[in-house]
């Protein structure tokens, strides 16, 4: 009896064929990389003020006036969801009354911008937030239109492996890219807050899918010694690659929906790929189609120059061995014995807060000192030397102490970031840049040394445990930033330190 793995050796590990499966799987990603980061953007929320209409009939030096001060930053600014009652300064104007000298500003009524809100374009031309007034008493649905994304992906993980078992790894590729380029488009002409964060969820749906797919086809397709270097360094290079177009494109384009279809564009270059990738001859043979699964193989050798041998699929020698099943296992099984279930709650732990620290840092960016496009780039650009570090530690190193390495120079930095005084800006981002190295090389770690952790016959379903309080994670990591953006508001040091309060 032959295992596939046997079957498919004629071809070789790099041939022709293996690499122009290895980068175009790849390249399949890089839409991934800036779709679900693109709310940092899309949902940017630029510096706002109450709205004062004209027929207020307000003096110019009551119009001025009009917006009461709020320490931000060690310094007054204009408060951005509070205003002196119009009513009482229309009657101060009329009399001829002067702010400050006639009318001591600080015991006047306050009220709410009833009238809206006026938003400074010095950064953002337009964003989700200025075109549903997402900010003061409805600042809350910005972060949840993320975390709706990041349950659309929680719910995209569940079935997407299903849907490949089901119909073919290759159809649930590209009908997952169909339904993130789709959906993304949809998003373009969205009327209200409401209809952008549930098409939003469906993109996040579409994006994990897709990732999944085009993770299994790869491993499925490639030979042992290139399945390592596509897990690591192949997916996620080209997902930073796409991360790191993000900003290039939202610095030139400053209004949301141009910004969404430019991001959505990219995902039509895929579609010449239909007719280069091919269906995994692995799922194939564990359909019973072996005819397809051969042409698949002595197309491969033709394009490797090979010459393949007159029978390569025998069905009556043929030996799936990943689809025998000699034993049953559920959920339970990961928590019988206690060394098992000690994995388990670290795992589970692991992945949950590297989830929690890897998107708070990328979704953070805006808040970060110094200019946001910037920033953002060089959040993605870290993640490059990331990988590449954690590649050769995972070769050289103990998986222990590679992980407990990223981990604590993660750590240790953001902490550190407390003690760097609020005039070293360069410092501060250095130190941000740093603690995502540290995450980032951690986060791409965790995937091989849970894998390695569990027993064989509960290996997927620990990986998949782990992976769903990833997905946990994701969703609060926009709360944990909110929650230091009014932290940091309520402690004076504005929208530029709210990193020192989310750290």
């Amino acid at each position: 009896m032959r295992d596939y793995e046997e079957v498919s050796a004629f071809l070789g590990e790099w041939g022709r064929f293996q690499r122009l499966v290895f980068f175009l799987l790849s390249a399949s990603i890089i839409p991934n990389g800036f779709n679900g980061l693109s709310i940092v953007f899309l949902a940017g929320t630029p510096a706002h003020r109450c709205a004062v209409p004209r027929e207020a009939n307000l003096s110019g030096e009551w119009l001025n006036a009009s917006i009461p001060l709020e320490l931000r930053g060690g310094r007054e600014e204009p408060s951005r969801c509070r205003r002196y009652r119009l009513a009482a300064l229309a009657n101060f104007s009329a009399l001829g009354l002067r702010p400050g000298s006639d009318v001591e500003l600080g015991e006047l009524e306050q009220e709410p911008c009833l009238d809206g809100w006026e938003y400074s374009r010095d950064v953002y031309r337009s964003t989700i937030v200025t075109e549903w007034n997402l900010v003061c008493d409805n600042d809350w649905k910005g972060p949840l239109s993320t975390s709706l994304f990041f349950v659309g992906v929680l719910l995209g993980s569940f079935i997407s492996g299903q849907l490949s078992d089901k119909f073919g790894r290759k159809n649930v590729l590209f009908a997952t890219m169909a339904m993130q380029t789709g959906f993304s488009f949809v998003q373009v002409f969205s009327t209200s807050w409401e209809m952008f964060s549930v098409f939003f969820l469906l993109v996040g749906m579409g994006q994990i899918s897709n990732y999944v797919a085009a993770f299994v086809l790869g491993t499925e397709i490639l030979g042992k010694s290139i399945r390592v270097l596509f897990c690591t360094l192949g997916v996620c290079i080209f997902y930073a690659f796409g991360y790191m177009l993000l900003p290039l494109f939202a610095y030139f384009i400053r209004d949301w929906r141009m910004l969404l279809l430019a991001l959505t564009l990219p995902g039509l270059l895929c579609i010449p790929l239909w007719w280069v990738i091919p269906e995994s001859p692995r799922w194939l043979i564990s359909q019973g189609r072996f005819q397809e699964a051969e042409d698949i193989l002595r197309k491969a050798a033709k394009i490797n120059g090979i010459t393949p041998p007159d029978v390569i699929l025998d069905p009556s020698e043929l030996q799936d061995v990943d689809s025998q099943r000699q034993q049953t296992y559920t959920i339970l099984d990961l928590m019988k014995t206690r060394n098992i279930l000690t994995i388990t709650i670290m795992s589970v732990i692991l992945w949950m807060i590297i989830s929690v620290g890897y998107f708070g840092l990328s979704l953070d960016t805006p808040n970060l000192h110094g200019d946001v496009y910037l920033n953002c780039f060089l959040s993605a650009v870290i993640e490059v030397p990331a990988y590449i570090i954690s590649w050769l530690l995972l070769r050289n190193l103990p998986r222990r102490y590679s992980m407990a390495a990223a981990l604590f120079l993660g750590g240790c930095v953001l902490l550190f970031i407390q003690l760097v005084p609020s005039q070293f800006r360069a410092v501060s981002i250095l130190l941000v840049m740093l603690g995502k190295f540290g995450i980032t090389s951690a986060f791409s770690m965790v995937y091989v040394y849970t894998a390695e952790l569990y027993p064989t016959v509960v290996r997927n379903m620990g990986v998949g445990a782990s992976s769903m309080a990833s997905r946990l994670g994701s969703i609060l990591s926009p709360y944990f930033v909110y929650l230091g953006k009014l932290a940091s508001l309520h402690m004076g040091w504005g929208d530029g330190g709210s990193w020192k309060a989310l750290f």
